[in-house]
């Protein structure tokens, strides 16, 4: 069960990684996003540094199992914000589902580490 959990942390962590990034340095497709949701740049980009945040509690979690329940919790929490912020602007189903996949794979690893917990 351990191995299962550092991959789907990992695979957790790199997507943070990947999406966090893209919101602190403005690449132009985040930036897209940030104003079809009608989000104001300061908050994108905490938005942003909470996804690195997340990425680097996942790592510190296979150490640390007490952090990485706490940014995948955080995970999936920003995540049916992100979900909500769709759906607000009533985003197509096809729009929303990389959050909902991302949601999905955070509550799969806070199952992995329930499950894996001595």
């Amino acid at each position: 069960m351990f191995i299962a959990t550092v991959v789907a942390s990992v695979l957790l962590a790199l997507v943070m990684i990947v999406v966090g990034s893209a919101k602190l340095v403005g690449l132009e497709p985040s930036i897209a996003t940030r104003d079809r949701l009608e989000v104001p740049p300061q908050l994108w980009r905490a938005i942003g540094a909470c996804e690195l945040a997340a990425a680097a509690g996942l790592v510190v979690g296979l150490w640390v199992p007490v952090v990485g329940v706490a940014a995948a919790l955080g995970v999936a929490l920003l995540m049916i914000g992100a979900i909500g912020s769709h759906y607000r602007v009533s985003d197509p189903v096809a729009v929303v589902l990389p959050a909902v996949g991302t949601a999905v794979l955070a509550v799969v690893v806070l199952l992995l580490r329930q499950a894996s917990r001595p």
